[in-house]
């Protein structure tokens, strides 16, 4: 028997940092922390109320701010592939500054209108243009097997600075009224500096050159181009790349069950289970620091199986606690909620990494970043509109089953358009595998085929083999048993 390799050398190390990457890496930290970090959270409801507005007029406005969020995205992404990740996250940082500002100077209904829609602009500048940064800043450098764990980071680093903050808000509030909008604007205003720190050469403008992995530069993608142009290079993408429509549908589900549960969800399990509003925050907490475990340790799962194996466990993970939220008492309850934040921060970056894998080589990336960001949030508006119907009938239990049902039917689904494009992908290896050997045989000096010109295997072969060009997904360890 043949000694066994440790497990050092059985995996080989990652590559360490470079001075740059492990700049872009600290700096990011710092940007996502600061720029999230929103201590008006917790008592924005009750600030609204103390200013004299209504549930209607706080709903409402509420309301206005996910439709604009929506439609937002849809001009950012093309922005940051315009004028480069870099400047748009910088110019994200200065609209947020701006925008926690606005109670401050005006704590009216068209105050806190003009905040919500500034946070909805800000936030769409920087959700596609951030990833898109770390990513390309990282391949750059050649360091891109640490983006996993610096995208889970920061996500882990957000979350544990809410734990910290949030409690201190009602005190701040009580010494100083408009406190949790003034430290809001602050740490915006902290991510700014962050943001203006980041190395230029990490990204690059569209229609400038940037550097291949070799480190040579490379023509510039697409030359002049229009954001239209954009937009459609974009949707050409996602239509010619089926693994990388796959991994955005895949990625419905986890955004989806996450955030109606921990936003819309939240109270009102607690409530159906006896818990008081109370014991809110500390739940809350709770679920936070589960999430946060999960984001900054999603190498904890191992890799028996591929990433986007691990997606759609997390995802029936999430459905799960979901369903068994209605079979148990108040600490069953709590623990489930638990389960699924932690479920939810595991599945976070290792979907982020999937997309950003799935993204062909010179396609703008924050487009479709942004493509993703509005089909996750257009579901998520749908099933906000369902959720208020099942609630308004009293009908809890049922929309958590119904939930659960419905996420592992796309699931169901999903695996089937998987799998037989794995058999397709097989069936085309050994196809080409073939015609190879075929053509090789033809060339051997006496072979029959060498000496029949009009033999299949002498003429057909080898444009069987060039007629069939490599998919974009072909190469991801997905597909690979299936070859």
């Amino acid at each position: 028997m043949s000694p066994r390799l440790p497990r050092s050398a059985a995996r080989p190390a990652a590559t360490p940092l470079t001075g740059t990457a492990r700049r872009i890496v600290r700096l990011n930290y710092g940007f996502q922390l600061l720029f999230n970090l929103l201590w008006w959270m917790p008592v924005f409801y009750a600030y609204q109320k103390d200013a004299g507005l209504s549930d209607g007029q706080i709903f409402g406005i509420q309301s206005i701010y996910y439709v604009a969020f929506c439609l937002f995205e849809i001009p950012t992404g093309l922005i940051a592939d315009r004028i480069g990740t870099r400047n748009c996250l910088r110019a994200g940082a200065v609209v947020m500054t701006a925008a926690n500002l606005a109670p401050v100077v005006s704590s009216s209904y068209s105050g806190f209108l003009v905040h919500f829609l500034a946070i909805a602009a800000g936030r769409s500048l920087t959700s596609g243009a951030a990833s898109a940064y770390l990513y390309d800043g990282l391949r750059a450098e050649r360091c891109e097997e640490h983006y996993l764990k610096a995208e889970g980071t920061a996500r882990a680093l957000g979350l544990a600075a809410k734990i910290l903050c949030w409690p201190l808000v009602g005190p701040l509030m009580v010494l100083v009224h408009p406190a949790p909008y003034l430290l809001s604007a602050l740490s915006a205003a902290g991510s700014l500096i962050c943001v203006i720190a980041l190395p230029r050469t990490a990204t690059q403008a569209r229609g400038t050159a940037s550097p291949d992995r070799a480190g040579k530069p490379r023509p510039a993608r697409g030359g002049r181009g229009t954001s239209l142009g954009d937009a459609k290079a974009a949707l050409r993408c996602v239509v010619s790349s089926p693994w990388l429509a796959l991994v955005m549908v895949q990625g419905v589900a986890v955004f989806t069950l996450s955030r109606i549960c921990q936003v819309n969800l939240f109270q009102p399990i607690l409530l159906d289970h006896g818990i008081g509003e109370s014991a809110h925050g500390g739940v809350l907490a709770a679920m936070t620091v589960a999430e946060a475990v999960g984001s900054a340790r999603p190498q904890w799962l191992g890799r028996r199986l591929p990433p986007v194996a691990w997606v759609s466990i997390l995802s029936l993970v999430l459905a799960g606690t979901l369903a068994g939220i209605t079979l148990g008492g108040p600490w069953t309850a709590v623990a489930l909620l638990c389960v699924f934040a932690a479920a939810a921060g595991f599945a976070y970056p290792i979907q982020r990494k999937l997309v950003n894998d799935a993204v062909p080589a010179g396609a703008p990336r924050a487009t479709l970043l942004s493509v993703e960001s509005i089909v996750d949030r257009a579901v998520c508006a749908l099933a906000a509109v369902a959720v208020g119907a099942y609630l308004s009938a009293g009908h809890l239990d049922a929309l958590l089953w119904h939930s659960a049902l419905a996420t592992a039917v796309l699931l169901g689904a999903f695996q089937l358009v998987l799998r037989s494009m794995r058999t397709r992908r097989g069936a085309e290896g050994v196809v080409a595998l073939k015609a190879t050997e075929a053509a090789e045989a033809a060339e051997r000096p006496g072979s029959e085929a060498a000496e029949e010109p009009g033999s299949r295997t002498g003429t057909d072969a080898p444009a069987t083999v060039q007629a069939r060009p490599r998919e974009p997904y072909a190469s991801h360890s997905t597909t690979r048993a299936g070859r």
